[in-house]
């Protein structure tokens, strides 16, 4: 679901505080890159499998199965229908923390253009009606970096103790995923992680690593409203109470919610993604629906902004002298919040590691605008926990797009597919690193 782009959080991270100090076995950076070697050509099979082959939200039955199949070749203890379609693979290597690597499997109602030899053209019922499906959010990926995270953490196992808690989570677009699998016990039925890392695709230069402290991501809110009016001739609008005039009369007036109600120094996003009504240029319709998606930081914006939009549809369907509109929330996924020392210790660690371009963001900047149901996971268990960003675009395509004046296509673009070659192995480098500078040492 990650979709902006972190120019600003970039030209912030300077502002970050000193990272602690961190080291990394150089067995062990060894260890992951011989393991990224032998694995990556297997890997890129299995992302060009899981691109051509997406499913939507919870219904990810056959992607599920193979990363399951993938997981017990490892020789790891796999559970599969957790929250639905969710997997859970455990790694146990004696005693020590437990820590989580999270990866999401679900794709997107849209059709793909990216004009590549495995594109997706698969089909799918979706709000009733077939849609094509596409992973242009980038979860392939992440799927395939997770299977490889695993691989490497076993050729290294001699290096490390306590227990690897893999988790292939269903449902993130839709954000019901997380919600399920920690209500069909998550943290009950097997081991309760001390630390979590999770990693997202987008479309800053391959090789980036983003580490943000504090707020990553941002809360997400929808609100569908539905305007009763009173249906009629178009050429006797005076007889009737007209729908159409109040979702239009809505759509202005909502934006003042945040231009002139929120604070300017505090984040807020308040966007009419969609509004349905009529059927013919003659006819007043009796309704007209509008769906809202609404992204905030603070639990206290992110009330502001709830409030507002019900108040002035409210006030928008009294002016018009019309019944109470009806209004659905929806309540989404709250902000992911990095832990700042951990977010600095895995930021040192990477650095230590000698590989690829790190950027550490302090927790004063402001997260990015898109949501994810991550932050589940995280209140869920009370693990610390840090998600990273990394970057898929190699720096010849994003010439090539700028010499020609057009913009790099960002996560859920259907143009947007990043070079796997390099993003998987950079995603693994950094969530290994990860997940080592936190378990135990064996001597």
């Amino acid at each position: 679901m990650l979709k902006s782009p972190l120019a600003f959080l970039l030209a912030m991270s300077a502002l970050a505080s000193p990272a602690m100090a961190a080291t990394v076995d150089a067995r062990a950076t060894g260890a992951i890159e011989q393991s990224i070697k032998q694995s990556t050509p297997d890997l890129i099979a299995l992302y060009r499998d899981l691109h051509a082959n997406p499913e939507l939200s919870l219904a990810e039955t056959r992607t599920a199965a193979r990363l399951a199949q993938e997981m017990r070749k490892l020789g790891l203890e796999v559970t599969e229908k957790v929250g639905g379609t969710g997997v859970v693979a455990v790694l146990r290597n004696g005693e020590g923390p437990v820590v989580l690597i999270r990866a999401d499997m679900d794709a997107l109602p849209m059709k793909e253009l990216s004009q590549s030899p495995f594109a997706s053209t698969r089909e799918a019922q979706y709000q009733g009606k077939t849609t094509f499906v596409a992973h242009s959010c980038g979860h392939d990926l992440h799927m395939a970096w997770w299977v490889g995270t695993a691989k490497a953490m076993l050729a290294m196992r001699d290096q490390w103790r306590g227990t690897m808690l893999f988790v292939a989570q269903p449902g993130e677009e839709s954000g019901q995923g997380a919600r399920k699998m920690v209500e069909d016990g998550l943290f009950t039925r097997f081991p309760k992680p001390d630390y979590g890392f999770a990693a997202h695709v987008g479309n800053d230069p391959v090789g980036r690593i983003v580490v943000k402290q504090g707020a990553f991501t941002s809360n997400s809110d929808t609100i569908r409203i539905t305007f009763k009016g009173k249906g009629g001739h178009g050429s006797m609008p005076s007889r009737t109470i007209d729908p159409v005039v109040m979702g239009a009369r809505f759509v202005m007036d909502v934006q003042t919610v945040v231009s002139r109600q929120k604070d300017p120094f505090e984040f807020g996003v308040v966007t009419v993604g969609s509004f349905q009504a009529g059927s013919a240029a003659n006819i007043i319709p009796d309704t007209a629906s509008l769906a809202l998606t609404l992204r905030s930081f603070s639990p206290e914006v992110r009330e502001q902004l709830v409030e507002g939009v019900k108040r002035t549809a409210l006030s928008v369907a009294a002016m018009s002298q019309a019944p109470e509109p009806v209004i659905d929330h929806s309540r989404g996924a709250a902000s992911v919040i990095n832990d700042d020392d951990l977010a600095a210790k895995t930021a040192a660690a990477l650095r230590t590691a000698g590989w690829d371009d790190i950027t550490l963001i302090p927790a004063s900047a402001p997260g990015g605008s898109a949501s994810e149901d991550y932050s589940e996971l995280v209140s869920a268990s009370g693990m610390r926990s840090v998600y990273l960003g990394v970057g898929g675009y190699l720096s010849s395509v994003i010439a090539d797009y700028a010499k020609r004046g057009e913009p790099l296509p960002t996560n859920h673009s259907p143009y947007f597919l990043p070079d796997a070659e390099s993003a998987i192995p950079t995603a693994i480098r950094s969530l290994s690193v990860a997940a080592l500078s936190v378990l135990g040492n064996p001597k």
